[in-house]
């Protein structure tokens, strides 16, 4: 990990101008390491642009820093990137048309999903609750000073990929990070007001629909989030909440799965387990990926009903050669 993070050092210190690149249908985590890495490049004295190629969900972009710092992808159009730095994502395509870019410039990826495809020039990637504890230990070795702001912001993506501290990513190491972050100004309450106790009620009344869809299969439950049922609430797409945590909850449950219809046909499924089994393993095989017990894929398709058995079947048939 230290080679890695010097030869990180070494790439970010013979440039002037960097992009740093988040992945599409952003989270707390991926939100979390582009503003820090950006905030930090920013007190060394870096020019930094810092992008993601789609929208961000309304919780997160009332975050602060969100709206000032993280742009669209327009604005690296005439940007002279001589370095680009992709954080939280897993493969090309889940960074979008900044991918392009990559031919034009070095390029570093900084990711903590075993699914990793290394597409970067300098890759590292490594078992971190959250790809955040790694922008703080980048941060640190670039002697970047912390201030309340951002170790508030850096605190954001680990307290987010953790489930606020209760998934099983959750060790020793994410506590001290934690405690560091805390101790330097971080703000968990902050976090945790705009996270988790800011549910619009649009999400509640959806969250009914959801559950009468909801079907369960042994030890697997799943449902579906449309677009006429997002429009029923006036909910755009890229506030179409998940659920997939409340239904991974419910007792007996192994995995659960949410079919969310980002585009007309258009599906992101997102799954969860509780304890053994490898969510990832089923994300890879349909084209996705992700972690163990955090992974997803999207899928093109009129038939959702197809798409939602082919899913089930294939976590079924997994179990089954565990249980071999």
């Amino acid at each position: 990990m230290i080679r890695t993070l010097e030869a990180i050092v070494g790439e970010i210190n013979k440039v002037k101008n960097i992009i740093v690149v988040g992945h599409i249908m952003p989270d707390g985590d991926d939100i979390s390491s582009v503003l820090a890495l950006t905030m930090g490049l920013e007190k060394i004295g870096k020019n930094v642009r810092a992008v993601i190629d789609d929208d961000i969900p309304g919780y997160l972009e009332e975050f602060p820093f969100v709206k000032e710092k993280i742009k669209s992808y327009d604005c690296i159009s005439k940007f002279p990137a001589e370095l680009i730095i992709s954080v939280d994502a897993s493969s090309p395509d889940r960074i979008g048309r900044v991918y392009d870019h990559f031919k034009f410039a070095r390029s570093i990826v900084i990711d903590h999903h075993a699914t990793n495809t290394y597409f970067g020039n300098v890759n590292w990637v490594d078992k971190f609750g959250a790809t955040a504890q790694m922008v703080l230990r980048l941060n640190k070795m670039l002697e970047v000073e912390y201030d309340e702001d951002l170790a508030t912001v850096n605190l954001l993506g680990i307290a987010t990929d953790t489930g606020f501290f209760k998934y099983s990513n959750t060790d020793a190491v994410v506590f001290e990070d934690v405690a560091w972050l805390v101790k330097n100004g971080g703000n968990i309450g902050l976090i945790s007001n705009m996270i988790l106790e800011n549910k619009p009620l649009e999400h509640l009344l959806l969250y009914k629909d959801f559950l009468n869809e909801m079907k369960i299969d042994n030890n697997i439950a799943y449902s579906h989030i449309t677009l006429d049922m997002l429009n029923k609430y006036d909910i755009l797409p890229k506030d179409s909440p998940s659920f997939v945590g409340e239904l991974r909850s419910i007792k007996g449950i192994e995995v659960a799965i949410t079919f969310s219809e980002g585009e007309p046909n258009v599906y992101h499924v997102s799954m969860r387990s509780k304890d053994w089994f490898d969510v990832s393993k089923v994300a890879v095989a349909f084209g996705g990926g992700g972690h163990p017990r955090a992974a997803g894929f999207s899928k093109e398709t009129d038939n959702l009903e197809k798409l939602e058995k082919e899913t089930v079947n294939a976590i079924k048939n997994l179990m089954e050669s565990y249980e071999k």
